[in-house]
């Protein structure tokens, strides 16, 4: 028996400034642009990704995996055509060349210059050059799910979790469901149902309400057998593409009634709850405030408005400014993207005075923002490569890299950490590598929505939700969506 298995993994913000072109999908694996055949197995084996759940499937059952493509870019913005025609290609000819099943893991909210659905677009080429093929997908839970992924996949499973810990278990539940279809054991077929519906992604996370009991009922559903495979999927709000929102699919065999119950039942729950998505920001002087007002640390400080976990340029510095205006000390912040800064800290050297201009050097046309640099004073403190292995639970064992990174020291026992490529901050390893310890600062400001709580929650004694200005705002009424379905809550009165 053999498998084609593929990575194919970008979320996109299509109000993101940052164009995604091949070189970028590197992500995980410390090489530049996608990897290839045993190269990125290496990578992939024995890490928290639906790629590595498929490798060990393969192994455990004696069948041949072959790895056409790895190519997972971190968010940004449209994907250039020629990237994803790349990875289609090199998928479809892998397929085309023979095998048994594919195994594919997606992300699910990817938008190119041609497709606003390029994950459905692969699966209908693959059907092209493969009618039969059965086909698994692991999906993100921000996934926009579409009738073309729906009508071309074999098995769909989507992650569990937010921060994304169960990306492993994502792809063992879709590979051993094919197994299990591909030895005549059932007949899946696939419920699905969209809800009208842009949630707040700091509503979104299966660990609360309003979405926990949601998932609960969806996880003992699947664990009770009363279906094969339950998902929920809380949809990524910043892409504007006609099929956005939160979607429900569950695979159930062709003969069981509970398939669409069970997804009228789910999709019912989050609409009957629709106003408990909503998340009111407040002020990003309110959040700083607030964090000043805390005795002990660390505290968190999640700048979620220009995350790169959801597409933004992290080189936005309000809630930096706010902070040093306010005067906190003993704080570590970053890491922030800038690699003119970090290429003149290098130059002056470690322990070198320098004063330098940093970020705000990216403009943001679909907000009418323009770039606005900070300027700092301090000391060049320790300069590193930014690679370090995933020790935390999301990604784990997967390489991290951003870039050439530099240290800040400033006045007040002050770090900013500078990078020369964009991470969203969910290990500590973003800081550790640079000689920095989270667990012994007071003030911890990074720029994340959710995910930093993989990497931070454990050391944070007060996590305050910081409302920085970017393209990853939680204000849907500065975004100028053209293409969303309407109406929508909660954009619509509906």
């Amino acid at each position: 028996m053999k498998f084609v298995s593929a990575m194919m993994r970008h979320e996109t913000n299509t109000f993101s400034p940052l164009p995604t072109t091949l070189e970028d999908f590197c992500r995980g694996t410390g090489i530049d642009g996608p990897n290839y055949g045993e190269v990125a197995a290496k990578c992939f084996k024995e890490t928290n990704s639906a790629l590595g759940a498929y490798l060990d499937i393969a192994d455990e059952s004696g069948a041949e995996i072959e790895v056409a493509i790895a190519a997972s870019a971190s968010p940004s913005g449209i994907v250039r055509d020629t990237a994803f025609e790349h990875i289609c290609e090199m998928i479809c000819t892998s397929v085309a060349l023979g095998c048994d099943a594919v195994l594919l893991d997606l992300h699910g909210a990817m938008v190119t210059e041609t497709f606003d659905d390029p994950e459905g677009e692969l699966l209908r080429r693959i059907r092209h050059v493969a009618p039969d093929i059965p086909i698994a997908i692991a999906l993100d839970f921000h996934t926009n799910i579409s009738k073309m992924t729906i009508d071309n996949a074999t098995v769909i499973t989507g992650y569990r979790t937010y921060p994304h810990i169960d990306i492993y278990e994502t792809g063992e539940r879709a590979a051993r469901t094919l197994l299990r279809a591909m030895a005549g054991e059932i007949d899946p077929v696939i419920s699905w149902k969209v809800m009208p519906m842009l949630t707040h992604m700091n509503k979104q996370t299966p660990s609360c309400e309003p979405m926990k009991s949601i998932m609960d009922r969806a996880r003992q559903a699947e664990a009770d057998g009363e279906v094969l495979n339950a998902s929920i999927f809380g949809g990524f709000p910043l892409s504007d593409i006609p099929h956005v929102g939160l979607a429900t699919v569950i695979m159930a065999d062709r003969n069981n009634p509970n398939g669409q119950a069970l997804c009228d039942e789910l999709s019912d729950m989050a609409w009957q709850r629709r106003a408990d998505f909503v998340f009111e920001s407040g002020t990003l002087e309110g959040a700083v405030a607030e964090a000043k007002s805390y005795g002990d640390g660390p505290i968190v400080m999640a700048d979620h408005g220009e995350n790169v976990g959801a597409g933004g340029v992290t080189d936005v510095m309000d809630a930096l400014e706010e902070v040093l205006r306010v005067g906190l000390e003993d704080v570590v912040a970053g890491p922030f993207w800038d690699p003119a800064s970090v290429a003149e800290l290098r130059s002056a050297g470690e322990g070198a005075e320098v004063t330098i201009d940093l970020g705000g050097k990216t403009d943001m046309p679909a907000l009418n923002m323009k770039g606005r640099p900070l300027r700092l004073s301090g000391k060049v403190g320790r300069l590193s490569n930014g690679a370090f292995t995933i020790s935390g639970p999301m990604m784990t064992g997967m390489i991290a890299d951003i870039g050439d990174c530099a240290v800040l020291e400033m006045s007040g026992d002050v770090q900013v950490v500078i990078c020369s490529k964009r991470l969203e901050p969910y290990d500590k390893g973003v800081f550790t590598q640079a000689g920095i310890d989270p667990a012994s600062k007071r003030y911890i400001l990074l720029k994340s929505r959710q995910h930093f709580r993989a990497g931070f929650e454990d050391i944070a004694k007060h996590i305050v939700m910081v409302p920085g200005p970017g393209v990853c705002s939680s204000d849907y009424d500065l975004f100028p969506f053209k293409n969303i379905p309407r109406p929508l809550y909660p954009l619509d009165d509906i």
